[in-house]
């Protein structure tokens, strides 16, 4: 990804945190090896293409495999006339398809929008009219979701996969017990769609032209509330992500000071990789290290995700709090082997030290916390993966990386002072997708991306987060924006208005609760939350509704949601 500079280019004393560094990290990552995702993705299958690179189900597919069926989906998109940098949108969860199709799209030299296959109708059709999306590849399990809304969106082409579909012989028992067994796929009608397998034969039979991508050209929109509460894409470049994963392959190697590195990497993907979390430290840094992502396409079903666990011997587990905390809770968890585990990486949320010290204590790994949005591609921080500490921090900047805690007014606080945490580095996007009003608030111009957490620093480069500025809440490391939840509910005849915050919650480490000013006495919570659920995907619900006479409010009739936080 990058050759790691010998000198700590640009680094100055105000960057206390490079003397924290591990031994042999550099404070830069240098030039980038790569120009895009593509030519990367070339060498690594030259390095690795005997070795499995995605597993699921007990199928794998090999670095190799993953090249051949790759160019395929890219030759089909490339001859529909599509123009360089077009967003083709991917509503899958983690099975074989959403590699193979993802890395299909960036190698052709299009631009990937990842969508949460969970989205209701109304959440889908915002994404797909902002992207400009032209065509869209889903699970037929969520094709009753498109069938809404595609009449008033951009995409003209849809292919449709099935559960099986690259699981070999058993794919068509697979299939028969989602569709008939579980009755897990929804009555659809889409005239004029394609299977996926339809699309794997018509690329075979055309030729895949490398396009010339530039580090500047536009790899994915990743949607996120971002600071506000309307969701946009962030754009991030393919020289964002070849950066991050140059940036988190140095302070990697570090891991292996405390546990030897074997020949081959087993990573486990338990998070959704459409998230942009799994989508680099899982899927991206599989490619760059040669090992074999373990797609879980459901890690709700804990009994059902031991079971996999147990099949392999996985060496990297990117996870948060609450599926950790939900793992140990597990009485068959409890029994596996884990001498193999070298890195339990934890992010998304706050890793809490009862879960972290408990982890150490089952599994002798420790969870080592990052920090990152989708706005920086996401990893800015990390703890030090050398040692067994739990600091309660996000850790130090990476390579290249700079964190400053800044005032309201732009100013860089002292050592140990509060302020919103800022972040510069080459991971931090470009901006937000044809909004230039959101990207001016939340880039400064010295180029510092404006986070909306807040914390401090101490005099080890160790950051810490005490509270946020944006009202955002977190439900099991994605983004809910208060604002989108008030808009929905507020179109209920029978609320007069309305208010959301985060609630702490065991299993979440927040939910959404709802304060309702009733304009029908009779409005129960129970119609409150079915309303909701109609628009709204499930992490994003009301767990919550407390009905209210009134609410706080300023003195120009803003609601107070920090008095309501009490």
């Amino acid at each position: 990804m990058a050759e790691a500079s010998t000198q700590q280019a640009g680094s100055s004393t105000a960057k206390i945190w490079l003397g924290s560094y591990p031994p042999g990290v550099p404070a830069e990552i240098g030039p980038l090896t790569y120009r895009s995702i593509g030519e990367f993705f070339d060498h690594a299958v030259a390095q690795y293409s005997w070795r499995p690179a995605f597993t699921c189900m007990g199928k794998a597919l090999t670095f190799s495999d993953l090249n051949t069926h790759s160019a395929k989906i890219g030759a089909w998109l490339q001859s529909l006339g599509l123009a360089k940098g077009d967003r083709v949108a991917v509503m899958m969860p983690n099975i074989l398809q959403n590699p193979v199709i993802v890395y299909g799209i960036l190698r052709a030299g299009f631009t990937v929008v990842n969508v949460n296959p969970l989205y209701t109708p109304r959440e889908l059709e915002h994404q797909l009219v902002d992207a400009g999306a032209k065509a869209i590849f889903v699970l037929e399990n969520f094709a009753h979701t498109v069938e809404q809304v595609l009449a008033r969106t951009e995409v003209k082409h849809v292919v449709v996969a099935s559960m099986g579909d690259m699981l070999g012989a058993k794919g068509a028992i697979v299939n028969l017990v989602v569709r008939r067994v579980k009755k897990l796929v929804p009555a659809w009608s889409i005239p004029g769609h394609l299977s996926f397998k339809t699309v794997l034969a018509k690329g075979a039979t055309l030729g895949f032209k490398r396009p010339n991508v530039a580090p500047g050209d536009v790899a994915f929109l990743q949607y996120t509330g971002g600071t506000t509460g309307v969701s946009k894409g962030a754009t991030l470049t393919h020289a964002n992500l070849l950066s991050n994963m140059a940036q988190m392959e140095l302070w990697l190697n570090t891991a292996f000071l405390r546990k030897p590195r074997p020949e081959s990497l087993t990573f486990m993907c338990a998070l959704p990789l459409y998230h942009i979390f799994a989508l680099t430290v899982n899927s991206l840094m599989g490619l760059a290290t040669g090992g074999n992502n373990i797609l879980i396409p459901n890690p709700r079903d804990i009994p059902a995700f031991v079971k996999e666990l147990g099949r392999y011997r996985t060496n990297i587990f990117p996870g948060l709090n609450t599926l950790f905390n939900a793992l140990m809770n597990n009485s068959e968890f409890r029994k596996l082997d884990f001498s193999s585990l070298i890195l339990t990486f934890g992010g998304g949320m706050a890793v809490q030290r009862p879960v972290a010290e408990r982890w150490l204590e089952l599994t002798g790994c420790p969870i080592h916390e990052g920090y990152g949005l989708s706005e920086t591609s996401p990893v800015a921080t990390a703890n030090r993966l050398d040692t067994d500490d739990f600091t309660g921090t996000i850790g130090i900047p990476l390579p290249s990386t700079e964190v400053e805690i800044r005032d309201e007014d732009g100013r860089t606080l002292p050592v140990g002072e509060i302020g919103e945490i800022c972040i510069r580095g080459p991971q931090v996007m470009a901006g937000y997708w044809q909004r230039p009003e959101e990207t001016a608030r939340a880039i400064s111009p010295d180029g510092f991306f404006r986070t909306g957490d807040v914390g401090f620093m101490n005099a080890e480069g160790l950051t810490k987060i005490v509270d946020r500025k944006k009202d955002m809440i977190l439900v099991s490391g994605f983004n809910v924006f208060p604002n989108e939840i008030e808009e929905v509910a507020a179109t209920h005849p029978g609320i007069l208005e309305c208010a959301a915050i985060g609630v702490a919650d065991p299993h979440s480490g927040e939910a959404v609760k709802l304060f309702v000013v009733r304009k029908d006495p009779n409005l129960t919570e129970e119609e409150v939350k079915r309303h909701c659920a109609a628009s709204l995907t499930n992490y994003k619900r009301p767990r919550y509704v407390e009905f209210r006479t009134e609410l706080p409010k300023s003195n120009v009739g803003k609601i107070l949601r920090k008095d309501l936080r009490g």
